[in-house]
């Protein structure tokens, strides 16, 4: 699998949302674009195999310290082949370039697979914010870079 990772657009993170059936709420590149509007510095990187896109992950700017990994999701046809990690791997780097200290993230229960990559990956439970149902509590992670 050969697998690049670059900047890309809303269009193409709202065409891998359509492959993604756990996202019950569609995004569209509208809902996606009033969530990054005023926001001072932001991040947008997809992941493809020849004109296949794979993934995706939408993060920003909190304060002059912090950046958001806020929305990401990859293709179930790239589920387990480190897709996710290369993602976050470049996101990582790219906000410690950027000269950022700390990576904030929130993930729910119902995505099991993304609180382990999370740990797996030094981030730190900082957090719980309870719903019902329970799959859609929320579980905030911090890592210091």
């Amino acid at each position: 699998m050969s697998v690049t990772y670059r900047l890309g657009t809303l269009e193409e993170c709202v065409q891998v949302v359509e492959q993604i059936d756990e996202f019950a709420l569609k995004e569209t590149v509208e809902s996606l674009s009033a969530r990054l509007e005023g926001k001072q510095r932001w991040l947008i990187q997809v992941a493809q195999e020849e004109d296949k896109l794979l993934g995706f992950k939408i993060g920003y700017q909190l304060d002059d310290e912090t950046f958001y990994s806020w929305f990401g999701g990859v293709s179930p046809l790239a589920r387990n082949k480190g897709v996710a990690q290369s993602l976050l791997e470049h996101q990582e780097e790219w906000a410690q370039q950027q000269g950022y200290k700390y990576l904030k993230v929130k993930s729910r229960n119902q995505f099991p697979s993304m609180l382990r990559l999370l740990i797996k990956n030094g981030y730190l439970i900082e957090n719980h914010e309870q719903k019902e149902p329970m799959l859609e509590s929320r579980i905030h992670f911090l890592k210091s870079l």
